[in-house]
């Protein structure tokens, strides 16, 4: 099966890498067993981005690789080495792309100017090591923090060129003929329907101004039904500034006059909707045919109906392409004037970042159920849930520190004001919450801790070094004073 050479539409898997765990390392050395936490961070995860390549205008690199991954974090090692982080995977695309999110349609970003970069699924934060951990109140703390997942989403990629101008018509009424006659475009070019598959796009120049020029194939009576290729190609000329109607003054299919067509392709324009605002021309192409001036002439007094600039032109002879060249050109500069300043490309780097702490929005609490099957208190929040995927719950310190970072939070005093007590069940996240006991300002892992999240063992250890390090100071400074004042005298430790 051949890869089409043109794909405008594309659904796509992006999985960012996860972040690496945090390393929980001692220190240790000869005569210094327990020399501090020298644990390092867990690299972060590489991200799935999305830039805009000048180069490209088609999504076809898309078509067969449907599922784009990037690389995880390296976990933290001891010795304060951290882990590597995993290599970003940027994804070309061209200009005029629109991604959405494939399972609710939401529009995510819209990209457009070269360049432009959009971070579609950003990888999971590494894990802080023991070392990043501690502080004067936690000088040894015996647990890391876990990495985080990477985000993983389904993604659709639409493909709308971005043209000055749009041509549409009737299958072969000349619009690639046109655009190969006032750009250096050369579309392929035959005496048939349906003979462009793919919208063609030019570069025009006409004095001062440069403009681009694109067609829609296959445009037909019915289209917006699902007829023909046109509706698939319609969105293509969604950000044109000017339409040009191309009417084929040649054809001699039975049933077609220069009337009828104008007709019918507004109809289809209408049924696909939101051109309305856009600035119509009409070229009568083919006007170097025998009979093509007497037809123009009859079908001129309706189409000035419509309101709309006429031109009679032949893009085999080039009869009045100048005309119709700087008239597009002029349509394009006074909408360009008429529009707000472009601002500067933008990178989409992430989402929203997490609530500051105080704000309302950093949690909320809300009591599920009730009756015979119980009820539970459920808290929602992004620093709370990212703290509950960073712990080790295998770890009871790493426990403890975490309800020691919910309480400064205000997660305990907020289910005490709403009248939670001890023993309720209290679930932390959505569907997979975890769910604890609550149990307000008890100390998690007695055994072990001092408060919840810290560590005494080494704490237990430093007094017993600091003590015999003292003691060693004080007698070499009495044997020192001795050897001063002549009152040294030799004992059996010294001579041995």
């Amino acid at each position: 099966m051949a890869i089409p050479s043109f794909v405008d539409r594309v659904k796509l898997t992006v999985e960012a890498g996860n972040g690496g765990h945090g390393c929980a390392s001692v220190h240790r050395e000869k005569f210094k067993p327990l020399g501090g936490p020298d644990g390092g961070n867990g690299g972060d995860g590489g991200s799935i981005i999305f830039r805009v390549d000048d180069s490209l205008s088609t999504l076809v690199e898309y078509h067969r690789q449907s599922v784009r991954r990037a690389v995880n974090g390296q976990p933290g090692r001891g010795d304060h080495q951290h882990g590597a982080r995993g290599q970003d995977v940027v994804l070309a695309v061209p200009s005029g792309t629109i991604i959405s999110d494939a399972d609710t349609g939401e529009v995510l970003a819209d990209l457009t100017e070269i360049g432009a970069e959009f971070i579609a699924a950003e990888g999971g934060k590494g894990g802080l090591g023991n070392a990043a951990l501690a502080s004067a109140s936690r000088k040894a703390p015996g647990f890391a923090l876990l990495g985080e997942e990477g985000q993983s989403r389904a993604v659709q990629l639409e493909l709308k060129v971005v043209a000055d101008v749009g041509l549409v018509g009737f299958p072969s009424a000349g619009k690639s003929s046109l655009i190969a006659a006032i750009s250096r475009a050369r579309p392929k070019i035959a005496d048939y329907p349906f003979t462009t598959l793919v919208p063609n796009l030019g570069v025009v120049v006409a004095g001062d101004v440069t403009y681009t020029v694109a067609d829609v194939p296959g445009l037909i009576e019915g289209a917006s039904e699902g007829r023909g290729l046109g509706f698939d190609f319609l969105r293509h000329i969604e950000r044109c500034q000017a339409i040009v109607h191309v009417i084929d003054l040649g054809t001699y299919e039975p049933g077609r006059d220069p009337i009828s067509d104008l007709e019918v392709i507004e109809a289809e324009l209408a049924a696909h909707g939101g051109l309305e605002d856009r600035v119509r021309m009409i070229a009568l192409n083919k006007i170097d045919l025998p009979d093509a001036p007497d037809l123009a002439d009859i079908a001129l007094p309706e189409l000035k109906k419509f309101g709309h600039r006429i031109f009679r032109i032949s893009t085999k002879t080039g009869e009045g392409l100048p005309e119709l060249k700087f008239a597009m050109a002029e349509v394009v500069a006074a909408r360009r004037a008429a529009l707000p300043a472009a601002a500067a490309p933008k990178k989409v780097l992430r989402p929203s970042p997490v609530a500051s702490k105080g704000s309302q929005e950093e949690f909320t609490i809300v009591k599920k159920g009730d009756g015979e099957g119980g009820f539970v208190w459920r808290v929602r929040g992004a620093k709370p849930e990212r703290w509950i995927r960073q712990t080790d719950f295998n770890n009871a310190e790493a426990v403890g520190y975490l309800a020691d970072r919910l309480n400064r939070l205000g997660v305990e005093d907020k289910l005490l004001e709403i009248g939670a007590r001890p023993g309720d069940a209290v679930a932390i996240g959505g569907e997979d919450a975890v769910v604890f006991d609550f149990a307000p300002q008890v100390d998690v892992g007695a055994e072990i801790l001092s408060r919840r999240g810290e560590d005494t063992r080494l704490e237990e250890q430093r007094p017993a070094v600091t003590r015999r390090r003292r003691m060693d100071a004080e007698y070499h400074a009495a044997k020192a004073v001795d050897y001063a004042t002549g009152g040294y005298q030799p004992e059996a430790d010294d001579e041995e």
